[in-house]
């Protein structure tokens, strides 16, 4: 399972080219900081140090090579378009990675930024996650004088028991959304080899685009919290409402991509406000929901409530959930909304990263763009981001939003 091979897109989720894409076409001009924040107790740094990381960053600057951009030149559209512009692709072809900053916060943990134009920028979030990842699990385990060999086996027993279980229920479509928070690149693609094998019925894809080209397999992703957060900071930085950032990502997304790659996002700034601001037309034409925050139960009642309300079939559109799931929240979700609306599963750390060793808990978000910064607001109230003024206006506007949808609604009925 050893490989030394530094490639950027070993360490890629595949929204993060299709969002780039957009970036690009749409603000390729904007100057986006992306921060580390680890969201645990235990220090990043007791096992990577920032010259340690800045090494394994360093090889992976020069950005995209020549076999990965003719892989994403091959990639098309329902259409038989090409998904990917020949000018995106020479964008990325002819320019580097910013630079990446690490060193020591005043708690001695690891502190890692990067700024730069969006659509080059974007691409370290994934990649300084996998690559911390990488050398975090290989130094504890040699700090620890730990067996690779013993932690494999456990790892594979428990993904036996996997296995052995979505076997007797090929009704249940999972997807690999495991690369931020991988153990490492060889135990991800060892998993991802025996899912493609063993549960053909099952898996549709993975999101990384490396094992995605090098396996054959299909490339899984649309756009993540970045898009609208981006989108929201660019339109306060002009003065406008925040929130009309939100319904321009799915405008320009759909220009972009057709009715391909229709998969919403709901949380960013709460599921409340994405149904306020999801316009009918829109409901119609996107194919499917993303769930990442909040109760997934309460969510998919409330999205079936909402197709109903407007006259169409819910079991015509597909509820993507992706949020701390493991295989027991896989199988309850999947017999609970059996027969009610199609259901699929991307699936991340308890499917690359469980091999008996506790995985990290951190993340790497746009935090800035032209000096404005950016605001997250999840349906758990814990993964709120930003500044708490921000995030207070925020709040603010959303709370106006979902009270004018609602008196509207109780004035029409």
């Amino acid at each position: 399972m050893k490989t030394t091979e530094a490639r950027l897109s070993k360490g890629l989720d595949y929204y993060k080219a299709t969002m780039g894409q957009v970036e690009f076409l749409e603000h390729p001009d904007a100057e986006v900081t992306f921060e580390l924040k680890n969201r645990a107790t235990t220090r990043l740094s007791e096992f990577v140090s920032p010259a340690q990381l800045q090494t394994r960053l360093a090889a992976l600057q020069d950005g995209w090579q020549p076999d990965e951009i003719a892989y994403l030149a091959s990639l098309q559209n329902q259409d038989g378009t090409a998904q990917f512009t020949p000018e995106y692709l020479d964008f990325l072809t002819d320019n580097p990675l910013p630079p990446v900053d690490i060193s020591l916060d005043k708690r001695g943990d690891l502190a890692v930024t990067t700024t730069g134009p969006w659509p080059l920028v974007t691409f370290w979030e994934t990649v300084v996650m996998s690559e911390l990842n990488e050398l975090y699990f290989a130094n504890k385990l040699a700090a620890e004088g730990s067996s690779l060999e013993e932690l494999y086996a456990e790892g594979d027993r428990r993904l036996d028991e996997k296995i052995a279980i979505l076997k007797d229920r090929p009704d249940i479509k999972f997807s690999d959304f495991g690369t931020r928070r991988r153990f490492s690149y060889d135990w991800q693609r060892h998993v991802v080899e025996r899912i493609a094998t063993e549960l053909p019925d099952n898996f549709t894809g993975t999101s990384n685009i490396f094992l995605a080209h090098k396996l054959g397999l299909r490339p899984i992703g649309t756009f993540a919290h970045e898009l609208p957060m981006v989108y929201a900071a660019l339109a306060d930085k002009d003065g406008e409402n925040p929130l009309d950032g939100h319904n321009r990502v799915l405008q320009d997304w759909e220009r972009r991509y057709h009715g391909d790659l229709s998969t919403a996002l709901t949380d960013t700034f709460t599921t409340d406000f994405f149904f306020t601001d999801f316009t009918p037309e829109q409901a119609e034409r996107w194919k499917s929901l993303r769930h990442d925050s909040g109760d997934p139960i309460e969510f998919g009642d409330r999205v079936i409530d909402f197709y109903e309300n407007l006259d169409i079939d819910p079991k015509e559109k597909t509820i993507v959930f992706s949020d701390g799931l493991d295989i027991d929240t896989i199988i309850e979700l999947a017999d609970y909304f059996k027969d009610r609306i199609n259901v699929i599963f991307g699936w991340g750390t308890t499917l690359t990263n469980d091999l008996g060793v506790k995985a990290n808990n951190f993340v790497m978000k746009a935090v800035n763009v032209d000096g404005m910064p950016t605001v997250k607001l999840s349906d758990a109230e814990g993964k709120h981001t930003g500044p708490e003024y921000k995030i207070d206006l925020y709040k603010e506007k959303v709370a106006r939003a979902v009270g004018h949808r609602a008196m509207k609604e109780l004035v029409a009925a």
